[in-house]
């Protein structure tokens, strides 16, 4: 029996949404594409069943003040940005292909600078206000996951270890390096320490993992509260 023509295409909304906005719940999704809640849900428990989508809770930073228990967010499992990635990655492929081969040496580097500073400013307000390393380095987190990078951040005696769970350009960065350069030179500058990149979806990793080491500073610090105790 042939799918429901109509039915497919608004999954394809509701799965495009995601992959370009990032987690959502079912609710804001309703609302953004015009949908009645049952009708998302139905897509919603569709594209699930089919793994294109799966669902969690929502981290801290998505839960807005309020009653009630937070609602599920909805994201793209890897079998999902694998169909659905690809139309987009292989044009933005093809156009840094062309721009690498009729334009000076340097370009796709200038873009790849460029859509990193564009990243980087706009998450420098908020990381510039947190004191410290760690506080730093959350809020980051926070950010890069309203960015559609699914970021979660943890603590360790030497520095924090920042993953993101998701990355948009994937596929770009796989043929394009310079991008992911760019990304953890800016994430350096945010932090305003050298970080290390260990591991990235674009090399074939399952998660992009930065390694943010403690400052002397925060060293200091730590010490001279642990004497105190």
């Amino acid at each position: 029996m042939k799918k429901n023509e109509p039915d497919e295409r608004t999954r394809d909304l509701v799965a495009r949404a995601i992959l370009e906005g990032g987690p959502a719940s079912a609710a804001l999704l309703a609302e953004k594409l015009a949908i009645t809640p049952a009708g998302i849900r139905r897509h919603l428990d569709s594209l699930i069943a089919e793994g294109i989508l799966t669902s969690r809770d929502p981290y801290q930073s998505e839960v807005p003040g309020g009653r009630g228990r937070p609602a599920k967010v909805f994201l793209m499992t890897d079998h999902g940005r694998e169909k659905f990635e690809h139309s987009y990655d292989d044009l933005a492929v093809s156009a840094l292909k062309f721009i690498a081969a009729h334009s000076k040496d340097g370009s796709v580097k200038a873009f790849a600078d460029q859509r990193a500073a564009e990243i980087e400013n706009r998450a420098k307000a908020s990381v510039d206000q947190a004191e410290g390393i760690s506080a730093k380095s959350k809020v980051l987190a926070e950010f890069l996951s309203r960015e559609g990078y699914a970021s979660t951040v943890s603590s360790t005696p030497i520095g924090e270890q920042l993953c993101q769970h998701h990355c948009p350009v994937a596929h770009v960065a796989s043929a394009f390096p310079e991008l992911c350069e760019a990304e953890t030179q800016s994430l350096s500058r945010l932090l305003g320490t050298h970080v290390q990149r260990l591991a990235t979806i674009a090399h074939g990793d399952g998660v992009c993992t930065t390694f943010i080491p403690h400052t002397q500073e925060n060293h200091n610090e730590k010490s001279t509260i642990g004497a105190g105790a």
